[in-house]
């Protein structure tokens, strides 16, 4: 009896907590699907009468939201790929390969983590316009290439690693390319896909950067799209609801079918530290 207490005592809060935390999501669903003028009733937390995906095929059909959402989408993959590539390339170098300087330039990488990324913003800007790269693909992906944090990240995954296995593959005659990617890279896979997720939730869900680099309409990314919305919608709660969900959807999508490689990833880092 005192066990299953304190047993209800553990879960309710954390119930509640997973309530609270899932209501705006519940109500931001039931909106997108409500007729245009009854999202208030929604709010006021009457169901719709009858569920609509009008404000879906709006989106994508007057309002052409389609192109936006494969922006984000092959944004959010090539920056992906492309920093899993280079940071764990870069903290493997970090943890196990000596060089001059290794450590006094990681202990200035980890002081740079401090520097809020808005500080950064206008030199990297005005680095990319004498690049050409202003208002391309690329001046979205160059940046996101490497983060202080991914780096810092693996370096510290892999450091458990013990050094045995990689002076063996040495010995045997591999090479380090060899070496990172059939000895690291398979026993760092947990908290890659950590880095993974990480990495494609803030491209997918950048605002500023994409605001700043591109110009053109047919450029813009889903929140930049869906933010230009405000001024023309701003008393259409339905259409904006809808275009949220399609925002959040692919994420909530993405963490539940990789999230027991990130709850992996988190966990071994924890127990490993």
């Amino acid at each position: 009896m005192r066990r299953a207490l304190r047993m209800t005592l553990l879960h309710l809060p954390l119930v509640l907590g997973a309530l609270l935390t899932l209501a705006p999501l519940a109500w931001m669903l039931m909106v997108s699907v409500t007729p245009v003028g009854e999202g208030g009733a929604a709010a006021l937390g009457h169901g719709p009468r009858r569920l609509t995906m009008a404000h879906y095929r709006g989106l994508f059909a007057g309002l052409s939201l389609g192109r936006a959402l494969f922006n984000s989408a092959f944004l959010a993959a090539a920056v992906t790929v492309i920093a899993l590539f280079l940071n764990s390339m870069a903290g493997y170098a970090f943890a196990k390969l000596r060089f001059a300087g290794r450590e006094r330039l990681a202990r200035m990488m980890l002081g740079a983590l401090v520097i809020p990324a808005q500080v950064t913003m206008l030199p990297l800007f005005l680095m990319l316009k004498e690049l050409g790269l202003v208002n391309t693909y690329a001046g979205v992906i160059i940046p996101g290439m490497a983060s202080i944090f991914g780096i810092f990240l693996v370096r510290q995954y892999a450091l458990s690693i013990p050094d045995g296995i990689l002076d063996a593959a040495r010995i045997d005659g591999a090479g380090e390319f060899r070496i990172y990617w059939s000895i690291v890279l398979p026993a760092c896979r947990p908290i890659l896909v950590t880095l993974a997720l990480f990495t494609f939730m803030g491209t997918w869900n950048d605002f500023m950067w994409p605001l700043i680099v591109l110009m053109d309409d047919d450029m813009h990314t889903l929140p930049v799209a869906l933010a230009s919305l405000v001024g023309e919608h701003a008393q259409d709660p339905e259409l904006m609801m809808a275009g949220a969900v399609l925002t959040v959807l692919p994420m909530l999508m993405l963490f539940v079918a990789f999230q027991r490689h990130y709850i992996a990833g988190i966990m071994t880092g924890a127990l490993k530290d």
